[in-house]
């Protein structure tokens, strides 16, 4: 057993449990990192690791991400991450052996989709606890694969950061799996010119199929663009990379974008502007919440569009207070959770 009490990147958790059946091949984690704003909302992952540590590091880092990013979307809703790190040869028997885990834990932690996990695991999820969205609803009501609104959202933010139109501009893709493709689609749609990279051919195949030039992904953020934006997985913005970014903006979806808190000092002394992950992506995280507290799909839209104001007041902030604009929003929501904690 993982000792996860002695993991780098604990930062006050409140629950760590280990999701484990030998007989099924399954072993997975369910970070909890706060229930200060309500129940701890966040994705399941399933994803290979070269160790068993770096799948907990990974759900302790994705898990505070997801509190960070709902208390900055002003969502109820606290911040947890489920990581599938093995799975066994019957997907459906371990995705409902997952979901165990999760009512087990009684409504501290909600889940969803997130990188390679679908809506037919949420199906599955959902045959063991009702603590699950992303599964399609109906009559107008908030639900179903929520990456297309985390492209939409970020999609709106890099139009705000270019003066409100892609039309000829440039912007470098790392990664279009679901959210980077429906990101892409929207981009092309605008008259943008898109370069794409992905780990991926059928990925990269699919981009190209409509529009998208591609290129190779050590290069991606080399490429001279008006916009790079990563959205495959975290820590690719780093001392290695950051002195090689080809463009005067990034902005995408990957959680945890910044390898160190003194990445996001490197790219401000280069004169990037980097809009803080978490601020720009909420919009998955928007719809799981419509879904879970029975909203409707325009209420998702709505907030979904009012995603780039809440960056430009972030960045504002920065500015006017000389801080990096990680820094600026981890402010913004450090406030919100001590307000909440004394109520």
């Amino acid at each position: 057993m993982i000792n996860w009490r002695e993991n780098s990147a604990l930062d006050g958790h409140e629950q760590v449990v280990f999701v484990n059946d030998e007989a099924l091949g399954l072993a997975g984690i369910i970070a909890v990192h706060s229930t200060a704003l309500g129940p701890a909302g966040g994705g399941c992952r399933i994803w290979s690791y070269a160790k068993d540590e770096d799948a907990l590091t990974d759900a302790l880092r994705l898990s505070r991400g997801m509190t960070y990013k709902n208390a900055m979307a002003e969502l109820p809703m606290g911040g947890g991450k489920g990581v599938v790190y093995r799975m066994g040869a019957d997907r459906a028997a371990c995705m409902e052996r997952f979901g165990e885990s999760v009512e087990a834990l009684s409504g501290a932690y909600v889940t969803a989709e997130d990188v390679g996990a679908s809506v037919a695991d949420m199906r599955a999820i959902a045959r063991r606890t009702s603590y699950v969205a992303g599964i399609p609803k109906e009559g107008g009501r908030a639900g179903g694969d929520p990456s297309p609104w985390t492209s939409l959202g970020v999609h709106l933010c890099i139009k705000a950061l270019l003066g409100g139109d892609v039309a000829n501009c440039t912007i470098a893709l790392q990664g279009v799996g679901a959210v980077g493709f429906g990101l892409c689609k929207l981009l092309l749609e605008e008259g943008a010119r898109v370069i794409a990279a992905d780990v991926s051919a059928a990925n990269l195949e699919r981009a190209a199929g409509i529009g998208a030039e591609v290129t190779d992904v050590a290069r991606i953020h080399t490429c001279e663009a008006d916009v790079f934006s990563p959205n495959a997985l975290g820590a690719g913005l780093n001392a290695c990379t950051i002195p090689e970014i080809g463009a005067p903006i990034v902005c995408g979806a990957a959680n945890n974008q910044l390898e160190t808190e003194e990445d996001g000092a490197r790219l401000l002394a280069r004169g990037i502007v980097y809009a803080p992950d978490y601020v720009v992506n909420a919009g998955g995280i928007i719809n799981v919440s419509a879904e879970y507290l029975g909203e409707s799909e325009a209420a998702v839209e709505a907030r979904v569009r009012a995603v780039p104001q809440r960056l430009v007041r972030v960045l504002e902030a920065a500015k006017t207070e000389g801080l990096a604009p990680h820094e600026a929003a981890d402010r913004i929501v450090r406030e919100r959770l001590a307000a909440a904690k004394r109520v």
